[in-house]
């Protein structure tokens, strides 16, 4: 037998801890912009957490999307009352509970709601995880990009906007004019600087309209840098069943996470914020240092495993931590080229700090998949691969590491793996990509033409010829033997 969820079951379950605050005394202070899994494991779980201590009640959160696929998430989650499973997993344990931090979700597409509870003076803070690829950036330069047909579409259309930055300006708007004060507009996306890029795509889209907006924007929007980490795999229907087996609980979306989670925010809330120190987020005044460390290392690193895993037909993450030549790869790299170019974090050792990810990476229990890390390469290699290739290139120091990271990419971009087997889209520029690998394949700098994408490190001598050998030889030799060849010095 299982207990399907929703408010009236709570009581019955009792396999998981449920809320034990009144849920119905939450009024909303949050509007959050892209419901997914990471959101619900993450700065749910933080609210949720804070509510059981009994303070900040005023802080719950209300949903909103603006992609066609988020009402499906907003249906399952209105026939359960808005409450989530989260399971946390370690090789050794499991728990799961039920959060309650959200109250309503907001139905995609109507604009005219979203609009106006944006300007409703409860709340004061508009987050958002819209993924890496969903702020407009230009992957070459990494800067806001006003030409984008989105952009341009919400600049003539303020009364209805389509984007989540386009609502959050109109939102703004309405405050403004109402003689409210703004929000506080927080990304929680695995972006450098994603407090600075998000202004940026609020300032940006302002100033089509009218360049004072955008200065107002800037002199009276505030725009908190943070970093953030859990790692959350996609809700399949094996987690389903697993939550049904092991728990007894039927949850239309449940959660699935590691134990381990961080949050580090720099504390610039003008509007006012929860008290979210009392259940571990870091407040600090620079959060550069942590997500440098982060995007660097922890996301550098699910990408210098994807694609050689990926090649070699291994499903799962913590698989490829138990092959001995992805997991030395990782090693490798990380040691050699990514851990020496990160600048010092406070009060932590960076070895150490890797040494966590591994463990991380290597739990079997998360169900995290290759396919998953491999997702999207044209919006995350800018992020985590590039620079760093860059930054060591640019210090005429050794890319090899970094240069085959990039050439395993290619090659898993060509759509097959090396036993043969079909790569089935994993990117939403796959044709393109796809494209230009076929051409790699005889002439290796055809990958680098992807000027959008690689920027002025195209045009380094020692990364054009690092990259070009490791290309050459992947084709020539294959995945394993080129990753022995790597571990060797030979390449």
């Amino acid at each position: 037998m299982t207990t399907k969820l929703s408010a009236t079951t709570l009581a019955a379950i009792t396999t998981a801890s449920v809320p034990a605050y009144n849920r119905d005394a939450l009024t909303a202070g949050i509007v959050h912009f892209g419901v997914g899994n990471f959101h619900r494991a993450h700065q749910a779980v933080y609210l949720d957490d804070l509510f059981a201590t009994g303070s900040d009640h005023d802080w719950a959160l209300i949903g909103a999307g603006v992609r066609e696929a988020d009402e499906a998430m907003r249906q399952k989650l209105k026939s359960q009352d808005w409450l989530t499973t989260v399971v946390e997993q370690e090789a050794d344990t499991s728990s799961a509970r039920v959060t309650g931090a959200m109250i309503d979700y907001l139905r995609p597409g109507d604009s005219a709601a979203v609009i106006a509870r944006l300007s409703d003076p409860a709340i004061r803070i508009v987050s958002l995880t819209i993924t890496e690829g969903g702020y407009y950036i230009d992957p070459a330069s990494q800067k806001f990009d006003p030409t984008h047909p989105d952009i341009a579409y919400d600049a003539a259309n303020m009364e209805a906007p389509k984007t989540a930055f386009g609502l959050i300006l109109a939102g703004l708007l309405r405050r403004r004019d109402l003689g409210l004060a703004p929000f506080t507009v927080m990304s929680c996306d695995n972006i450098p600087g994603n407090g600075h890029v998000t202004e940026n795509a609020v300032a940006g889209l302002a100033a089509l309209i009218d360049p004072a907006l955008a200065q107002w924007v800037k002199a009276n929007v505030a725009f908190p840098n943070g970093m953030v980490d859990r790692i959350t795999p996609a809700t399949s229907d094996r987690e389903k069943t697993l939550l049904a087996d092991n728990f007894g609980i039927e949850d239309n979306w449940p959660v699935f996470c590691e134990s381990f989670k961080q949050w580090v925010l720099e504390d610039n809330f003008p509007a006012g914020r929860p008290a979210l120190e009392k259940v571990g987020v870091q407040f600090v005044t620079d959060v550069a240092p942590y997500e440098h460390m982060k995007i660097r290392i922890l996301n550098g690193g699910h990408a210098t495993i994807a694609y050689p895993a990926g090649l070699l037909d291994i499903h799962f993450v913590h698989e490829a931590m138990e092959h001995p030549l992805v997991a030395a790869f990782l090693a490798k790299v990380e040691r050699d080229e990514i851990i020496p170019i990160v600048p010092p974090v406070p009060d932590t050792d960076l070895d150490d700090y890797f040494a966590l990810c591994q463990r991380r990476f290597a739990n079997p229990k998360i169900g995290d998949t290759i396919r998953r890390l491999a997702l999207d390469g044209s919006n995350r290699q800018p992020k985590f691969i590039i620079p760093s290739a860059l930054e060591r290139a640019q210090r005429q120091q050794s890319v090899n590491g970094l240069s085959l990271v990039s050439a395993l990419w290619c090659r898993y971009c060509y759509g097959t793996t090396d036993s043969g087997a079909v790569i089935e889209p994993n990117d939403p520029n796959w044709d393109r990509l796809t494209a230009q690998a076929k051409k790699a394949k005889a002439n290796p700098q055809a990958w680098l033409e992807m000027a959008d994408i690689y920027g002025e490190l195209a045009h380094n001598p020692s990364f054009v010829a690092a990259f070009t050998q490791a290309l050459e030889t992947l084709w020539k030799i294959g995945t394993k033997a080129t990753l022995e060849r790597y571990l060797e010095g030979q390449i």
